[in-house]
């Protein structure tokens, strides 16, 4: 079954986005090993750069695109469906398809990857004058 940005975003909440796109990963499963250079090489081209940007500003930079969870560090962009060597090699539209690609923070990555939703942090925290010194 091929999962599509299109149908994630009719999801209304982190969770269902979550729970979407949570792929059965195994911490320390190859992906692309010694050819790691492969998609690295392919990461810092113009065009992934360029596409990279389109899809955060899509997304309005929200982790999984959820209005009220604005990503305040570094923002990963995550292929729904996960690549492989030949994708990147063949350049295959699954590589570069705004509908196969959504923004996530790097915790909320790795628990699509590796772990479960309980790793991540989904709570919208409102913000108060002063809450950030403690001595008030």
């Amino acid at each position: 079954m091929k999962k599509t940005y299109s149908e994630l975003i009719t999801l209304p909440t982190f969770e269902e986005r979550f729970d979407y796109l949570k792929i059965p990963g195994v911490v320390g499963k190859e992906t692309f090993g010694y050819d790691r250079i492969i998609n690295q090489q392919f990461y810092s081209s113009i065009e992934w750069k360029r596409l990279r940007n389109f899809i955060i500003s899509r997304d309005y930079g929200r982790d999984l695109g959820v209005e009220g969870f604005e990503i305040r560090g570094q923002i990963l962009i995550h292929h729904i469906n996960p690549l492989t060597k030949d994708d990147i090699l063949n350049h295959t539209a699954l590589v570069i398809d705004p509908e196969n690609l959504i923004t996530t923070c790097p915790k909320t990555h790795n628990a699509i990857h590796y772990g479960d939703a309980s790793q991540v942090s989904n709570t919208i925290v409102t913000r108060k004058p002063f809450d950030t010194c403690p001595w008030r």
